[in-house]
């Protein structure tokens, strides 16, 4: 036991400096909101000194991140995935693939106020599998509903929008891959 948490402390200034790099905050401006100093701040990203509950509160405020996400706590022993929803252009977005690049995975709640179309377009192949209730789907010049099933496949570059019917919410599984990552479904075994 004691190995598995000397490994997550250890871990533990490489994620705050992650997390600093990637938000594009340099360590002057996060001594002056966190009110920890730049010196003890570079010396926890690069694990010359141990965090402590003192120093991860107000990291995790700043951040706006659980204090889990700044430590990486081992669970051990707990099966369980913690999926983490947000709200992404009024719909409820649980992500369910890990890990950032290739491809991506998302149950999507869309609910019954999502009806005026906004097309859109971008790099990479979508596919789409309605979990439950009924979806209005606008793909370039076609317009069409989907119900629990049903499933479709497209490349991201046509403009396309997917929302409610305004019948009521649905429950939507999408797949992402970027171009070149398309689904493949067998049909029979090979």
């Amino acid at each position: 036991m004691a190995a598995v948490v000397a490994a997550a402390l250890d871990r533990v200034g490489p994620r705050l400096k992650e997390l600093r790099v990637t938000r594009g905050v340099t360590l002057t401006a996060l001594a002056a909101s966190t009110g920890i100093s730049k010196s003890t701040l570079s010396r926890l990203e690069t694990g010359q000194r141990r965090a402590s509950l003192e120093l991860l509160l107000p990291l995790a405020l700043v951040y706006r991140v659980p204090l889990d996400d700044l430590v990486g706590a081992p669970e051990v022993g707990d099966p369980r995935v913690r999926l983490k929803p947000r709200r992404v252009k009024g719909r409820t977005v649980i992500p369910l693939t890990g890990q950032p690049g290739g491809v991506q995975a998302w149950k999507i709640v869309i609910p019954t106020s999502k009806t005026t179309p906004e097309p859109r377009t971008h790099d990479g192949q979508e596919w789409l599998y309605v979990l439950s209730g009924r979806m209005r789907l606008v793909l370039g010049d076609h317009d069409l509903v989907l119900g629990a099933g049903e499933v479709c496949e497209f490349d991201t570059s046509t403009p396309h929008w997917f929302g409610s019917t305004g019948e009521g919410p649905a429950e939507v599984l999408s797949v992402f891959g970027r171009p070149g990552e398309e689904m493949h479904v067998r049909t029979t075994a090979q």
